[in-house]
C-alpha cells in the first residue's frame, strides 16, 4: 500500500471522512490524525500536536495532502476567529520545509483558503459580533468594491454611508486585521510553492461573490501567483470542503500516471453561463478548474472521453433545494432532465463509458426529480460518481474525484458504499430530511436548527428514522438496499450530518434468510 498523509480542513465528515472513504479499495492508504487532535467547530485543533504527528508520519509516505488553515489556525472556523500575530502564523507555516527535509521525495499538495465574508448576520461560524453586524460588514465591502470600480449606484453609496456611520470601528478593525493576516499567510504559501516545498496548491474561495472583501483578497493572492509565474501550480476557484477529495484524486492520478479525459454535458443550454449561488463566476469556468485540479483534462467529444460528466445545471437561475417543490419557470422550461438521463443510460450501457452525475440544479441538496429518473433507469449504482450537496463546487469536486478513482479501479465494494452515502446524504438528508426535522420534530423536542442535543441525541435518532424511510422509498430497488449504520450531528446543529452507510445486494439478503 502506498501511504498518503492527510491533514483535513476540519473534523466534519466531508473533510475528515470523505477522502478516506474514497481511498478505500485502492492501492493507497490515507493516514489522518486522530480526531482527538482535531478541533471542534470554533475550538481550534491542537496545532502543536498536529505538527509533531505530521513530521513523524511523512517519513515513510509517498505523498501528503494538507490543509494550511488547520496547521496554522486550527481549522476552517478558527481561521476566521484567531488572535494570532503574523509572526506566529509564519512560524507554523514555515515548518513545512521540515517535511521535505525529513522525506525529500515526498509529494506535497496543499490547500489554503481565502477567508469568506457571509452576506448575512450570524455568529454560528463567525466572530460573535457577526451576529449583529455581519450583513453590514459584507455590504460595506461589497459596495466599497463597486465604488472602486466606478459602478456603485447612488442608492448603494447612500447605503454605505449609513453603514459607515453605524458600524463600530472596533468591530471593523478586528475583522479587517484578521483578513490582512490571513492574506499574508496565503502570499507566503505562494513562496513555498515557488521554492519547491509545496508541489501543488489550491486556494479555494469559500462562499464567494462577484464583489466584496473576499474578491478583493483574491485579487491580492492572484497577483502574487502571477508575479511568481505559478499559475500552473496554484489554482484559485470557488470551493472548500471538497478539496481534500480533489487533491487525493490528483495524487492518485499522478502516481498511477493517469490524465483522464472528461467530457462535460449539461442539462440546460444556459447552464454553463449561470453563476451558481455562493460563487463568483459562470459555472463552466469552475467545471474546467475542478477537472483540471483533480488531474484530468476536458475533451471535446464523448467518443474520446475516459469519463463523461453529466451536469444537472439550472436552466435560468439557481434556487435552494428546499424550494424545489415549487421551482421557478426556468427549472421546467429551460432544461431537459429526461434527455440528460437517457444519454447517461446510453453512455453507461451501449457505449460502456464511465458516467459521473454532478447534481447542481439546486444549491444545498439533490434534485429529487433527477434521482427518481436515475432510479427508474437503474442508473443509481451504475454511475462512476454522484454528488449533490452544498455548493456547486462542493458537489463537482466530490463526484469528479470519485469518478477519477473509478476510472482506475472500477466498481469496488467501497465505490458502491460511497454512492450509497451520497444518495442518503445528498438526496435524503439535504433535500428532504433536514427541513422536515427542522419543521416537524425540533419544535417538539425544544431545539432549533443551530442547537440540537449533541452528536447522538434525540435529534440524531429522529434523523435516522426519517432517512431509513427515505432510502426505502426513494433509493432501494429490487436489487439493492442501503443500510444506514450510523447517524450523528457533527457540530450539534442541523446543517450537516455524519453518516456511515453500506450497500447490500438483496439476493445476498435472501440467501442469508434462507440459511437462517
Amino acid at each position: 500500500m502506498t501511504k498518503i498523509v492527510y491533514i483535513p480542513l476540519d473534523e466534519r465528515p466531508c473533510n475528515y471522512y470523505f477522502p478516506a472513504a474514497l481511498s478505500e479499495g485502492t492501492g493507497f492508504t490515507m493516514a489522518a490524525p486522530p480526531l482527538s487532535m482535531m478541533g471542534a467547530k470554533k475550538q481550534p485543533a491542537n496545532t502543536e500536536q498536529l505538527w509533531e504527528w505530521l513530521l513523524s508520519e511523512v517519513k515513510d509516505a509517498a505523498g501528503a495532502v494538507i490543509s494550511l488553515d488547520t496547521l496554522v489556525y486550527g481549522g476552517i472556523i478558527p481561521s476566521r476567529l484567531h488572535d494570532l500575530s503574523t509572526e506566529q502564523c509564519l512560524d507554523k507555516l514555515n515548518r513545512l520545509q521540515k517535511l521535505k527535509e525529513a522525506n525529500p521525495s515526498l509529494r506535497l499538495y496543499a490547500l489554503s483558503l481565502i477567508m469568506r465574508c457571509p452576506q448575512y448576520s450570524s455568529d454560528d461560524e463567525e466572530p460573535d459580533y457577526y451576529k449583529d453586524w455581519g450583513r453590514e460588514i459584507f455590504r460595506q465591502g461589497y459596495i466599497g468594491h463597486r465604488q472602486q470600480l466606478g459602478i456603485a449606484t447612488e442608492e448603494e453609496k447612500l447605503e454605505k454611508a449609513d453603514i459607515d456611520d453605524k458600524l463600530p470601528l472596533s468591530v471593523l478593525n478586528d475583522y479587517l486585521h484578521r483578513r490582512r493576516i490571513n492574506i499574508e499567510i496565503n502570499k507566503q504559501a505562494v513562496k513555498l510553492v515557488q521554492d519547491g516545498t509545496i508541489d501543488f496548491m489550491i486556494v479555494p474561495q469559500d462562499d464567494s461573490a462577484p464583489f466584496g472583501l473576499t474578491t478583493l483578497d483574491q485579487q491580492q493572492v492572484r497577483e502574487a501567483i502571477a508575479e511568481a509565474k505559478l499559475d500552473l501550480k496554484i489554482y484559485m476557484y470557488p470551493g472548500a470542503d471538497e478539496v481534500g477529495c480533489t487533491l487525493l484524486a490528483r495524487m492518485i492520478n499522478h502516481f498511477k500516471g493517469q490524465r483522464p479525459l472528461v467530457y462535460p454535458r449539461f442539462s440546460s443550454l444556459q447552464g454553463p453561463f449561470i453563476t451558481p449561488l455562493y460563487e463568483d463566476r459562470p459555472l463552466y469556468e469552475s467545471v474546467k478548474y475542478q477537472i483540471l485540479a483533480a488531474g484530468g483534462l476536458i475533451c471535446s467529444s464523448i467518443s474520446e472521453a475516459d469519463l463523461v460528466l453529466f451536469i444537472n445545471s439550472p436552466g435560468e437561475t439557481m434556487m435552494e433545494s428546499v424550494s424545489q417543490n415549487h421551482p421557478n419557470v426556468g427549472y421546467q422550461v429551460f432544461r431537459n432532465l429526461a434527455e440528460l438521463v437517457e444519454m447517461a443510460d446510453f453512455c453507461a450501457g451501449e457505449l460502456g463509458k464511465p458516467c459521473i452525475v454532478a447534481d447542481i440544479g439546486f444549491a444545498n441538496g439533490s434534485d429529487k426529480n433527477l434521482v427518481e429518473l436515475l432510479r427508474q433507469k437503474k442508473l443509481l449504482f451504475r454511475l462512476a460518481g454522484y454528488a449533490g450537496w452544498n455548493t456547486s463546487s462542493n458537489t463537482l469536486g466530490t463526484c469528479i474525484a470519485q469518478g477519477m478513482i473509478y476510472h482506475i479501479y472500477g466498481e469496488t465494494e467501497q465505490h458502491l458504499n460511497f454512492l450509497s452515502l451520497r444518495y442518503t446524504e445528498d438526496a435524503g438528508y439535504c433535500s428532504y430530511v433536514r427541513q422536515y426535522i427542522k419543521e416537524h420534530k425540533l419544535p417538539m423536542l425544544g431545539m432549533d436548527y443551530f442547537r440540537v442535543d449533541g452528536q447522538r441525541g434525540k435529534a440524531a435518532e429522529a434523523v435516522k428514522e426519517e432517512l431509513e424511510r427515505f432510502v426505502e422509498t426513494h433509493i432501494n430497488d429490487e436489487t439493492y438496499r442501503v443500510v444506514i449504520e450510523d447517524v450523528y450531528m457533527p457540530w450539534s446543529r442541523m446543517f450537516e450530518v455524519g453518516l456511515r452507510t453500506k450497500l447490500q445486494k438483496k439476493e445476498r439478503d435472501r440467501e442469508i434468510e434462507g440459511l437462517a
